[in-house]
């Protein structure tokens, strides 16, 4: 249960919908959904934008008018929220049609179409589950939803706004200059990587010098940081020695690459299978609720509510609904070119999509945005959606265009109904009208479907090796491309290390029972672990980092005060990847106009030592400037 305690939006006459909230919204959907583009396509993953866009809409509201409402705020962060949501849909699916040679380079109606109907089919399915998932919920904690409400009420009453705006410039500035540094100026590397061959086996260590994945550790916190370092360790510290034992290579570094990309990340997406079907069947009640929901709904008469408890009207969600179902068969229909395939292909799309709403709400609910394991739900989907095909008969280019355009719906769903979940708990905490938030996702949706092809455009033809290449390493878009290939008779996938990789996964839910079953205040989540396995070991490191930052400052406070003694380090957490992720995209426009960097004659020992240097410099900084207010850490202090 949360210490926040709910307001009733009857009882408070504030300002919620104004012309400045939904400009201002707007814009933050853009550019949160730019950022996490560049995020997800390179650590495999995105944050939530709930916390920085509610501190940015009281900072502008402050600063550039007399009076504004924690309502207000809301419906800015409500806006903002959802162009991240869609970017995780839309980055983690559709780079695999360039992966797999569909797309040459991104097609703008296509993607476009895809993140507006897989968004606006997330709102709309959340819709009815929100008196299953939110009101009527008490086992749901919601840890984002209810930090997001305690920053809201925080800023209402004027705690600090100036020093959460400075924490979240900083993080900003020290963002953007390593991604200047490193990709602009050339002054340091990427990555910081050693390998040796020691007895015909490979030994590999590296690291990311990215502040942006230290920041992505801050936020997620040590748990998952460890897991997700424990995977990348069970693949590239055991599993590449093992595995790639007489195996001759030009380098080690060159050689435990190769092992990875080729052999070893399957390993991961066994696991992740696993991790898929784990999560359909821990959510299985909420799901029968949901449904029996629905249908008390359908077959009661309508009674007039009031505006704390009042959603988007049927009649809208059903004519939405509708719209999307034929841009759907459309877009299916341009993919494949057959009747019958497009009828399979957007039938599936809808059932799956609907399903994976309640498993994403559910997740959501439990372990909060960020760490809600869409990439498991995606590959079920891929599993489902492959035998399918499969099953009727459907091979080559048309079944694995089909298999991923079912992929990407049900991502794009899982995404957005988990985040519009998480804002509408956040709004009955805050007293806000659930119809005017359901109003602002759905803006907030439409316009940042229309920038993701764009920055997705950008990224591929300005970045070295482009998406898909050791930058942008598009870790999910891979996994899907390879699957459908494997579905499709186009390619083989190596079965054995995938049921390796299962039985490792059900290994580590036996343990995660048992430490849930001890009460354990650590926990071994599968899908982390998976991810772990199946990301570069580059980006567990610098994430691991994070999240010992983020303990070192926690530890001596009680679980229910993490959120706020570590409030300042998230909004600088979030500066950081927000800078390196939007300048990251504006090198990828000077690129597009010749100016891809400036050429340094460097020494050559100078890129090791610089990169060293501004490493360390970065982990100070972060340990600076994350510290809490109060030297003891005590936030009642």
């Amino acid at each position: 249960m949360s210490d926040v305690a709910p307001e009733s939006a009857s009882e408070h006459n504030r300002s919620e919908l104004s012309p400045r909230v939904i400009v201002l919204g707007l814009i933050l959907s853009v550019v949160m959904g730019a950022a996490n583009v560049y995020v997800g396509l390179k650590a495999g993953m995105t944050v939530s934008a709930s916390i920085p866009a509610a501190v940015v809409a009281m900072l502008c509201f402050k600063l550039l008018f007399k009076r504004s409402s924690i309502l207000e705020a809301n419906q800015v962060q409500t806006c903002a929220s959802a162009g991240e949501s869609l970017a995780a849909g839309i980055i983690f699916t559709m780079p695999a049609m360039i992966l797999i040679g569909y797309w040459d380079s991104f097609d703008f109606w296509s993607v476009t179409i895809v993140a507006l109907t897989g968004g606006l089919l997330g709102i709309l399915f959340m819709i009815p589950m929100r008196k299953v998932f939110v009101v009527n919920n008490d086992d749901l904690a919601y840890p984002e939803g209810v930090a997001c409400a305690s920053v809201l009420k925080a800023g209402e009453g004027d705690q600090d706004a100036g020093g959460d705006g400075k924490s979240l410039v900083a993080g900003g500035l020290l963002g953007a200059v390593f991604a200047i540094a490193a990709k602009f100026l050339g002054i340091i590397v990427g990555t910081l990587e050693a390998g040796k061959m020691l007895g015909g086996r490979i030994f590999y260590f590296g690291g990311d010098l990215s502040p942006m994945l230290v920041a992505v550790g801050f936020i997620v916190r040590l748990n998952v940081a460890v897991l997700i370092f424990l995977g990348g360790a069970l693949s590239w510290l055991i599993a590449i020695p093992i595995y790639g034992q007489g195996e001759q290579f030009e380098s080690a570094v060159e050689g435990a690459t190769s092992l990875w990309k080729n052999h070893i990340r399957f390993i991961g997406v066994g696991a992740m299978v696993v991790g898929g079907f784990s999560s359909l069947i821990s959510v299985r009640q909420g799901l029968l609720s949901a449904i029996k929901e629905l249908w008390s709904n359908v077959s009661s008469q309508k009674k007039a509510v009031d505006d704390g408890q009042r959603d988007i009207p049927s009649a809208a969600i059903l004519l939405l609904g509708l719209g999307c179902v034929a841009m759907l068969a459309i877009v299916n229909y341009r993919f494949t070119g057959g009747i019958g395939i497009t009828v399979l292909a957007t039938a599936v799309m809808m059932i799956m999509g609907f399903f994976f709403t309640g498993v994403a709400s559910y997740i959501v609910g439990l372990v909060g945005n960020s760490n809600s394991p869409v990439s498991g739900m995606t590959i079920t989907s891929v599993l489902v959606a492959g035998g399918l095909l499969w099953m009727f008969q459907y091979s080559g280019m048309d079944a694995m265009v089909a298999t991923l355009g079912i992929a990407a719906i049900v991502c794009c769903v899982a995404c957005t109904s988990g985040d519009v979940c998480n804002d509408l708990k956040t709004g009955a905490l805050v007293g806000a009208a659930p119809f005017r938030q359901q109003m602002m996702q759905v803006a907030g949706v439409f316009v940042a479907a229309f920038v993701m092809a764009p920055v997705l455009t950008l990224l591929h033809n300005n970045t070295p090796g482009g998406i898909g290449g050791r930058e942008l390493s598009a870790p999910q878009a891979g996994l899907f491309a390879s699957l459908a290939k494997g579905f499709a008779g186009e390619g083989s996938l190596p079965w054995g290390l995938i049921g390796i990789g299962a039985l490792v996964g059900v290994v580590i839910l036996v343990i995660d029972t048992v430490l849930k079953h001890n009460k354990s205040p650590f926990r071994a989540h599968l899908m982390p672990i998976a991810v772990g396995m199946y990301l570069p070991f580059g980006l567990a490191t610098p994430i691991l980092i994070g999240g010992l930052i983020a303990y070192f400052y926690s530890r001596r406070s009680p679980p229910a005060q993490h959120d706020h003694v570590l409030h300042r380090g998230v909004l600088f957490s979030s500066g950081v990847i927000a800078g390196e992720a939007l300048t990251s995209v504006g090198l990828a426009c000077l690129a597009a106009f010749g100016i891809a960097s400036l050429s340094l004659e460097l020494p050559t020992w100078w890129l090791p030592v610089a990169s060293l240097a501004a490493a360390i410099a970065a982990v100070i900084g972060f340990f600076v400037m994350c510290k809490p207010k109060d030297d003891s850490g005590d936030p009642h202090a």
